[in-house]
């Protein structure tokens, strides 16, 4: 014959609190070859968060007290060839900090002659200059960050 449990009402009261208060779905208590397990309400999975994204052509309202911008903001014309980042990385006057600047405001480069390194994915580029010329003009500083097509340098 089999042996019956006695288990009081205010135990299985306080695990069925603990499963809801806790939002779990179930609990199981064992005492040697003795268990209770109680069963919380089936809580369905939270709906996957899906990205939003907002085209660029997309129209925000402004805030009411904000004041209208009517202009682009104006961009920087130079004169001479302006030399871009080929990349995004870091620029590097040098081959290294112990080392001088591969050119300098006044210097005198040919096309072909390495200008400057930008580091891109732990890898070091050499970019070359497309110009003949004189450097007139170094828009970043050394260990900067640079975005793609980003002027770095002008070139008379």
């Amino acid at each position: 014959m089999s042996e019956i449990y006695k288990i009081d009402i205010e135990t299985v009261e306080k695990l069925a609190g603990i499963v809801s208060s806790n939002e779990l779905s179930e609990i199981t208590v064992r005492d040697g070859e003795k268990s209770i397990t109680i069963k919380g309400k089936k809580i369905p999975p939270a709906p996957p968060v899906m990205p939003v994204s907002v085209g660029m052509g997309t129209p925000v309202p402004a805030p009411v007290n904000a004041p209208e911008v009517t202009a682009e903001p104006k961009a920087e014309t130079f004169s001479g060839n302006v030399v871009k980042s080929p990349i995004v990385g870091t620029f590097y006057a040098g081959p290294s900090p112990e080392k001088p600047a591969f050119v300098k405001v006044g210097d005198t480069v040919k096309k072909g002659d390495v200008i400057m390194i930008i580091e891109s994915m732990k890898l070091m580029n050499e970019i070359q200059s497309d110009y003949d010329g004189i450097v007139d003009k170094i828009l970043v500083s050394d260990g900067q960050a640079v975005e793609y097509d980003q002027p770095i340098m002008i070139i008379k």
